[in-house]
């Protein structure tokens, strides 16, 4: 089944952990929390202390994308906040504190997740695709909510779940950026496994029915 994980830079901060409770009455299956440094993106979300809030909150998923630079720096601290998942961008530093972020993550017994940006190519996944629970592809560019969808980035997903299937990895395949329900089947037919949403979720009235609508089913 596909999963969707909408995106709390959307939702209504001022009652957090109401709005988790509702997507998750309403079947999200992840919570995907972006966490933005103001340097490796020109942005700042939020980090680790609202985390460990919300972590008191909900037994959701949590699925923590970092933009930020040098992460092997916090990946530690994500973890003992009670991400389940923490994603690194494939960018934000050199390949062997990559590494070393990985295997910090994996020691907590926490799922390891590669992000690419769009101009990022798929091949620089490869060195690491054998350790990761998760490749997320960016389709747009990250920083800001709300942006357009990147349709040039499908072949990069078909091109990194092919090389899933054909090492019969069992990887998580997710797409941030722009996803609603008319761009979601473009991503599910490249091959995409998780839907990160943000406004395509947050700001609907029906939670139920976008998320619904995001996986191509009926409420």
């Amino acid at each position: 089944m596909i999963k969707v994980a909408p995106s709390i830079l959307a939702a209504d901060l001022a009652h957090l952990a109401q709005e988790v409770a509702d997507i998750r009455a309403a079947g999200a299956d992840y919570v995907h929390f972006d966490v933005m440094d103001g340097a490796f993106v020109p942005n700042i979300s939020f980090g680790i202390p609202v985390l460990a809030s919300l972590r008191k909150t909900t037994d959701m998923f949590l699925d923590a994308h970092l933009m930020v630079d040098r992460p092997v720096r916090y990946v530690e601290a994500f973890c003992k906040a009670g991400a389940d998942l923490v994603n690194v961008h494939v960018e934000a530093d050199t390949p062997e504190r990559i590494t070393e972020a990985l295997e910090k993550i994996r020691a907590f017994g926490k799922k390891t997740g590669l992000t690419l940006k769009p101009g990022t190519p798929a091949e620089a996944v490869l060195p690491w695709l054998d350790q990761a629970d998760q490749v997320l592809v960016m389709t747009v560019e990250p920083g800001f909510g709300g942006q357009r969808f990147m349709a040039d980035m499908l072949p990069k997903i078909r091109t990194i779940r092919g090389w899933i299937e054909e090492r019969g990895l069992a990887c998580e395949l997710e797409v941030d950026g722009g996803v609603d329900a008319e761009t979601a089947p473009a991503c599910i037919e490249a091959g995409a496994t998780v839907l990160v949403a943000g406004s395509a979720v947050f700001k609907r009235t029906d939670r139920a029915a976008a998320i619904c609508a995001i996986r191509g089913e009926t409420k």
